[in-house]
């Protein structure tokens, strides 16, 4: 799995973007199958640091909509997707509608590949986009963020 071979320096380019962009971002939130992504979440706890993180763990598509009811509670600044994770991971039904749930509350989504930001979070950078920061405008729209300077527009 793609997850287990991510290190801290994977998130270090999009956790550093997210900050720059969102300068008010303090909490981010991550949904995913907690055991199955282990080493990604260790990647990005490393990388995080200063930031709190709400992980929301899923056994299977089932668990969204539970999810998702957990984020809205809780109203973190921003989610991260998992580009690995076999539930919620870039390209997954499940991402897209975390991504639509999250953006109608205001809430942004970032991700680590081009996948991710084509299928609809606003920010993009890392291993799946070439060190390209990408950014989706209609979708940083809907969220009420803004697409940060120098991105690529997708």
């Amino acid at each position: 799995m793609a997850a287990s071979t991510l290190v801290a320096g994977d998130y270090d380019a999009i956790i550093g973007a997210i900050k720059k962009s969102w300068p008010n971002c303090e909490t981010l939130a991550v949904v995913c199958d907690s055991n199955g992504s282990k080493g990604a979440l260790a990647a990005l706890t490393g990388a995080a640091g200063g930031m709190k993180l709400i992980v929301v763990d899923v056994k299977g598509p089932q668990d969204m909509g539970k999810a998702i009811g957990t984020l809205s509670s809780r109203k973190p600044d921003a989610v991260l997707l998992l580009a690995g994770d076999r539930i919620a991971g870039d390209g997954s039904s499940a991402a897209t509608f975390l991504i639509q749930r999250m953006a109608a509350i205001k809430v942004p989504t970032a991700a680590t590949t081009e996948a991710g930001v084509k299928q609809g979070a606003a920010l993009g950078i890392g291993p799946g986009t070439g060190g390209k920061l990408l950014a989706n405008a209609k979708v940083s729209a809907v969220a009420g963020v803004t697409v940060p300077a120098g991105a690529t527009a997708l």
